[in-house]
């Protein structure tokens, strides 16, 4: 049996964190990262089965949208990695014009609807593409 598939949480502040019993029940060996470098650089030396992100927007923001898309243009280049994002009602307008541009798997709207999220997670448990390793 191949090890498990590794899930990095990043940015846990409004959501993410809270849930990471479930992704270990789920299966998933959980990594947490609160700096987008440190993450940008796990993803680049080992790209995790799931990364699992709070989003946000700020307007003080100069160069960029939101928080996360340096990390989603790193992790671009790892197809097999699944993006789910946790994001306020308020950023829809800002999640799409981030999601035109760069590639996110999911979006989940807080309060995030448990079953949901679950059955996110393990679909693509069950449907993660074979390991060569």
């Amino acid at each position: 049996m191949s090890s498990q598939p590794s899930l990095l949480m990043v940015n846990a502040f409004i959501g993410t964190a809270g849930y990471k019993k479930m992704y270990q029940d789920l299966g998933y060996a959980v990594v947490a990262e609160w700096s987008e470098r440190k993450a940008i650089s796990l993803v680049r030396k080992s790209p995790p089965a799931v990364i699992v992100a709070d989003f946000y927007h700020q307007t003080d923001f100069r160069d960029r949208l939101s928080n996360l898309e340096s990390l989603l243009a790193a992790v671009q280049s790892a197809p097999d990695t699944r993006i789910l994002v946790f994001y306020e009602a308020a950023h829809q307008a800002i999640l799409d014009k981030v999601s035109a541009r760069l590639r996110i798997d999911a979006a989940v709207v807080l309060p995030v609807e448990e079953d949901r999220l679950r059955a996110t997670l393990q679909a693509w448990l069950e449907n993660a593409p074979a390991s060569t390793s």
